[in-house]
């Protein structure tokens, strides 16, 4: 079945409400705090308060002495006894040499490298309990300069032997001396440098692990608030405790929002199952809200210098960029894959530029590692390329919108000059639709109208791309990846004709209890309400890559599309069977099988209950029951795309910034559910207007502090900060899955940040201010336009 065909189906469009809802929002939701085991003791680590220090000793004699202390584990007590914890995605230099990979212990031993590294593990048989003793544990540090800058880490103090520089490694992609050529012959050259500020991810549920271990079994039972499950157990098993993977069982039940922040294995995963097992007990732990702060993986923060040849008329003819990327004190499990191929080769953008080159030189600095956040690269990129572009327009004389329809991208498929191909879309389409939905033909009214309150108003256009559904397995494995990108499905009918599906993709927030049973429901006929969704378990699932890079629809709704279609196989052997007729002749839609040609037919439930009551059942050609598994691995990415239109006023005495309209038209391919498609685009522009205007992981230079380590410091943003977001959809089919799909999780991270800033520079562009950083916070915005006054 094609993507036009599926897209025609009952139920697919429809608006339905989520079935996952009614637990939520009655409290009846099972997340992992919510987990209680027999022998429960609980965890608590003990972390470094500097950025940079070794560690002397540590003594927790008097700590072990105190009420309900079951055992404190150290660094010392786990050293040679536990492997490194993995970067999933290795990197080259230029010359081919590999990326340098310290080790990253579950506790530090011998050094800390960035505030709140862990260094020793309390387990008692309360929270309390062990946190009091936590307290009392006594660290003898000798503290060591930190590194913090990215620009100066090179001649800094050396986090790591394996790395006397601080670089992790140089990468580049593209034709430098092609790009060099075409800026050599080239009428106008703009340039541009550009801040995407560090983030920190603040999922609605803390990361928590609850352990359980048992020895007469030798099972592990690892409960956490986890995208990758299974991920999770392959690095912990394989890479790290040398456990057999059949022994250990990971479970990540409800989980409260992710956004990237959960994919990784982090070092509490493992110290926790290793004290569970040494103690042959449960052990559970929850981190607190300032734990979060310091130890999560963080987001984003690169340095940015781009520039942009055209010729006479605004085409352009070559791009070239170079960043410098923070990771942080260790590599996080992704962390390599964001600066390099999930980035680098989003630089091409919407636009038919003939050759782009692109360095990056990735940094260790002594902050909390950095990894992928709602978009992975594809927002770093779409800011840099969205901001460039626009100063473009404003250095020719051309708007917003003229500079890029002139550059959009036109024929597909286009090979791109940095690696991907896109194989559909509609650029123009996308453009014109926004403009409508923003009423752009209305701006220069409701500018004069601000004026006249002596406000300022601006409108900024961001056109982004992006690359989802990571793909294919062989080819990411060749650039580095060190796990396939596959997803599975299987597909069990019962005999009453209700459908369970296990699926590898794993939802922390996205809705797919819902959307999966739609995709299920109308493919077989069924209402939604007999599918049934299940996900997040080893023990279950027959394997899964997990939820990230908005892949769920795309890859593992494939997965299941493929096991659908040897469930309509063999279900038309048996209803040919039972209507004596070929199976060649067998039709079946809305949930029935026909003869062609007659008027013969049986609904779906006849042959599901003869499927496991094979009464009436050619024995000799079929197994009983209705079964089926499937593995699928994409041929290339998915390219969802569209065009977002920001509004802003501005009061230039106080440099506050009030989004008026935003409006945005995306084009998703096939969408399943539009409610939450809608909802999805909504939270992810919120969030990248977070970014724009409020958010910012800001570390002291001199101490390596977390200066906005509390929402006091680190400002998310809220739903009175926004209007009401207008959303439309173009819809051009991806060419290469059986839905037709791209992905809509993340578009609004990635598009939403270039419009906002291009939308304030709009609106200061009058008073000859050209550049601003992220977050434009009403303090940045006063001072510049101070800056400005009195130039």
């Amino acid at each position: 079945m094609g993507a036009n065909e599926f897209a025609k189906l009952p139920h697919i469009g429809e608006s339905l409400k989520r079935k996952e809802d009614l637990r939520f929002l009655t409290g009846q939701g099972n997340y992992t705090d919510d987990v209680q085991l027999d022998r429960q003791r609980h965890g608590y680590f003990v972390r470094s308060p500097h950025a940079h220090a070794t560690i002397k000793s540590v003594n927790a004699a008097a700590a072990s002495k105190m009420p309900g202390v079951v055992r404190i584990f150290t660094g010392a007590d786990i050293e040679g006894k536990l492997g490194s914890i993995p970067c999933a995605w290795q990197i080259h230099y230029p010359d081919g040499s590999p990326m340098r990979e310290p080790p990253h212990p579950a506790l530090a031993s011998k050094k800390v490298r960035y505030v709140g590294d862990q260094v020793a593990l309390v387990v008692a048989d309360t929270h309390e309990h062990a946190k009091n003793a936590a307290e009392a544990v006594q660290v003898e540090y000798e503290e060591l300069p930190p590194v913090v800058d990215m620009l100066s880490a090179k001649d800094g103090p050396a986090l790591h032997d394996e790395a006397p520089d601080n670089q992790c490694f140089k990468w580049t992609l593209g034709d430098k001396a092609a790009v060099d050529a075409a800026f050599a012959g080239a009428a106008h050259v703009t340039k541009i440098d550009v801040v995407n500020n560090r983030l920190i991810p603040n999922a609605m549920e803390p990361r928590a692990v609850n352990v359980r271990y048992n020895r007469s079994t030798d099972e592990t039972e690892l409960y956490v608030s986890n995208q990758n499950p299974h991920v999770e157990r392959l690095l912990l098993t394989a890479f790290v405790m040398q456990l057999p993977e059949h022994k250990v069982r990971v479970i990540a039940p409800d989980v409260g929002g992710g956004f990237g922040s959960k994919i990784y294995l982090y070092a509490e995963d493992v110290a926790l199952t290793y004290a569970a097992r040494e103690l042959n007990c449960a052990v559970k732990w929850t981190a607190e809200r300032s734990e979060s702060f310091v130890s999560d993986a963080h987001g984003r923060d690169h340095l940015s210098h781009a520039e942009m040849a055209m010729d006479k008329d605004g085409k352009f003819l070559a791009a070239r960029f170079h960043t410098h990327a923070n990771l942080g004190a260790y590599l996080s499990t992704f962390a390599s894959a964001i600066p390099t191929y999930l980035y680098g080769t989003l630089l091409a953008g919407q636009y038919a530029t003939p050759q782009v080159y692109v360095e990056v030189d990735a940094w260790f600095t002594n902050t909390a590692p950095v990894d992928a956040y709602r978009g992975a690269g594809r927002p770093e990129a779409c800011y840099l390329v969205e901001r460039l572009v626009t100063r473009c327009g404003w250095e020719l004389g051309l708007t917003q919108d003229e500079i890029r329809k002139r550059n959009f991208v036109t024929a597909f498929p286009y090979q791109t000059p940095v690696a991907l191909q896109y194989d559909t879309g509609d650029f123009h389409a996308c453009m014109r639709d926004a403009q409508k939905l923003a009423d752009v033909a209305g701006f220069d009214d409701r500018r004069k109208a601000s004026e006249a309150r002596g406000l300022l108003r601006g409108m900024g256009y961001s056109s982004y791309i992006e690359a989802c559904g990571l793909a294919p397995s062989n080819l990411a494995g060749a650039l580095g990846a060190r796990a396939g990108l596959f997803e599975a499905g299987e597909v069990r009918v019962h005999p009453t004709g209700s459908v369970t599906v296990f699926t590898g993709s794993h939802s922390h927030g996205q809705g797919h209890e819902t959307t999966f049973a739609q995709l299920v429901a109308a493919r077989l006929g069924l209402n939604p309400d007999q599918v049934e969704i299940v996900h997040g378990d080893t023990g279950r699932i027959p394997f899964g890559l997990g939820t990230y890079g908005s892949r769920s629809l795309s890859v593992g709704g494939a997965a299941i599309m493929k096991a659908l279609d040897k469930i309509e196989a063999k279900a038309k052997k048996i209803a040919a069977h039972l209507m004596e007729a070929s199976d060649t002749d067998i039709e079946f839609a809305n949930g029935e099988f026909t003869v062609k040609g007659t008027d013969k037919k049986i609904p779906f439930a006849q042959v599901a209950l003869t499927a496991y009551v094979p009464h009436n059942y050619p024995l000799d050609k079929l197994e009983p029951g209705l079964n089926e598994t499937a593995f699928y691995d994409p041929t290339n990415f998915t390219y969802p795309a569209g065009t977002y239109i920001c509004e802003v006023e501005i009061d230039p005495e106080t440099g506050v910034v009030r989004v008026d309209r935003f409006s945005c038209v995306d084009d998703f391919g096939v969408i399943i559910n539009p409610m939450i498609v809608e909802g999805q685009v909504q939270g992810g522009v919120v969030q990248g207007m977070g970014q724009a205007l409020y958010e910012h992981g800001i570390y002291d230079k001199d101490t390596g502090q977390l200066l906005t380590g509390s929402y006091m410091d680190y400002t998310m943003p809220r739903a009175a900060n926004f209007p009401n977001i207008q959303i439309g959809h173009v819809c051009t089919p991806c060419t290469h899955n059986p839905i037709g799909s791209k992905g809509c999780g993340e578009a609004g991270a990635i598009g939403a940040p270039p419009a906002v800033i291009n939308a304030v520079l709009d609106a200061l562009k009058p008073l000859g201010i050209d550049d601003i950083d992220m977050p434009a916070t009403p303090d940045r915005v006063w001072a510049t336009i101070q800056q400005a006054k009195q130039a």
